[in-house]
C-alpha cells in the first residue's frame, strides 16, 4: 500500500480496503477487524488510503458498530449494509438496528454512498425499495 498511495495520490483516486469476517465467510482473511485496519491506514499515512467499513462483516467480528463509526469514521470512506444472520434484507429478521447505524453514519458528515450488499430472501426490488425508505427515512429525516 505504501508503494501504490504515491500512484493513488498523484490521480486522485482512493485505494480502499475492505473489512470482511473470516469467522463465517471468508476464512483466513486478514483484514477481519477494524483495528488491523487502521493500523495498515497509519503505517501507509496517506490521505488516499481509507477502509470499506461493511456492518455484516464487522458486527460478525466484533460489534459495536456505532461506537467503531464514530471513533473511526475519518477513516472510512465508504459503507456497506446487510443483515445479519445470512447476509439478508435490514429488516425485523436480524440483529442489526439500521435506523440508528445509518443516523451515525449522516452524523460523522459522511456524504457517500452506502451500499446494500445482501442476498434477497424474497423479491430483489421490493428488499431494495425497503433498504432505501430506511436509509431515505433515517439520513435526510423525512418521514413518510
Amino acid at each position: 500500500m505504501r508503494q501504490l498511495a504515491p500512484l493513488a495520490e498523484d490521480l486522485g483516486v482512493n485505494l480502499v480496503i475492505e473489512l470482511l469476517n473470516s469467522k463465517v465467510d471468508h476464512p483466513d482473511y486478514q483484514a477481519d477487524h477494524t483495528a488491523w485496519g487502521t493500523e495498515v491506514c497509519a503505517m501507509v499515512a496517506s490521505a488516499r488510503v481509507a477502509l470499506l467499513y461493511d456492518i455484516y462483516h464487522m458486527q460478525i467480528m466484533e460489534g459495536d458498530i456505532m461506537r467503531t463509526i464514530q471513533t473511526h469514521h475519518p477513516l472510512f470512506a465508504h459503507y456497506h449494509t446487510a443483515g445479519n444472520p445470512g447476509r439478508h434484507e435490514i429488516d425485523a429478521t436480524q440483529e442489526l438496528n439500521y435506523p440508528p447505524i445509518l443516523r451515525a453514519i449522516a452524523a460523522t458528515g459522511y456524504t457517500g454512498y452506502v451500499g446494500h450488499e445482501f442476498v434477497p430472501t424474497g423479491d430483489p426490488l421490493v428488499a431494495l425499495r425497503a433498504a432505501f425508505a430506511i436509509g431515505d427515512l433515517e439520513v435526510s429525516g423525512a418521514e413518510g
